[in-house]
């Protein structure tokens, strides 16, 4: 008599296994294990793939976000201010849909920041993706500089015309709180729409910059904003595009707590945030692994 193996989770088949087992034996399928690869992308030494999925996402997002800028000023007014602002809400639309299993697709800092406040995202990684995102802008207006030249201040977020800093701040504040209130409601449970939420965040990009950024220049994101004021040295008015949206992303973590109570315990939400990865893996039966029911002889 064989002892029966514990019972395999979900989906398992029950049925002879052809050319491997005695009439009348039944036996359990079971799915193969995860790849290799995907065993080492959920170990902590892997984070390197995350961080260059930061990376490569910011880089893209700031080379369009600043791009805009640069080359409206290199073709005299070719890009309009409608398509400078709509085009990074499209590129951040695209970003979640091709890489946001990856890494989160946080692409901001303040986005790291309030993930990790919610305790979905793990504070030890935080360091680890601010630089990156700040490698990725860089990166990118580094780029926009070799090839296209200074053209628009780089693409640079400053206040507009007769607005002050504090005036800039707030807006910031008040536009990254929609951000950030819209990224972690579409990656909680209740309001979970898998990669849809890259609608709901593209096009709050766009809306907000539609209407605000003359005032702002809707930048809602530090690292966005570090790219262009690092390469051209004048970090003047960057304090305003970092208190705003920060303190605008505090304001929308403290309102998610009162939405939906505290954070960590929704598992939806820490994939979201955090990266993950769904492989389908077909049910397969060894030969070698056929296993008596109980009741039944070897």
């Amino acid at each position: 008599m064989v002892s029966p193996r514990a019972a395999l989770e979900s989906a398992e088949l029950e049925s002879p296994l052809e050319g491997s087992a005695a009439p009348g034996m039944e036996v359990r399928r079971r799915a193969p294990p995860a790849p290799a690869w995907i065993a080492a992308f959920r170990d902590a030494s892997q984070e390197w793939r995350r961080l260059f999925a930061e990376i490569l996402g910011t880089f893209l997002l700031v080379a369009v976000a600043a791009g805009g800028g640069v080359v409206a000023a290199l073709t005299h007014g070719a890009v309009g201010r409608d398509a400078q602002v709509v085009a990074p809400g499209l590129m951040v639309m695209a970003i979640i849909l091709f890489m946001g299993k990856i890494s989160g697709a946080h692409l901001n800092p303040v986005v790291s920041l309030a993930f990790a406040l919610r305790w979905d995202f793990p504070w030890r990684r935080v360091p680890g993706y601010l630089a990156a995102q700040l490698v990725g802008a860089t990166l990118a207006c580094l780029f926009l500089s070799a090839v296209l030249g200074h053209g628009g201040l780089l693409g640079a977020t400053e206040p507009g015309s007769g607005i002050s800093g504090l005036q800039a701040t707030l807006i910031e504040a008040m536009l990254t709180f929609g951000l950030v209130s819209t990224i972690l409601g579409t990656a909680s449970g209740a309001q979970n729409v898998g990669p849809l939420s890259a609608l709901a965040v593209g096009g709050y990009i766009a809306l907000a910059g539609l209407w605000s950024s003359p005032i702002s220049g809707a930048s809602m994101n530090p690292a966005r904003s570090f790219g262009p004021d690092f390469v051209i040295h004048d970090f003047a008015n960057y304090w305003v595009y970092l208190v705003g949206p920060t303190v605008g992303a505090c304001l929308a973590a403290g309102a998610g707590r009162l939405l939906r109570g505290p954070g960590g315990r929704d598992p939806s939400a820490q994939a979201a945030a955090q990266g993950t990865v769904h492989t389908a893996l077909s049910v397969a039966a060894p030969p070698a692994d056929a296993v008596p029911q109980e009741g039944t002889k070897s």
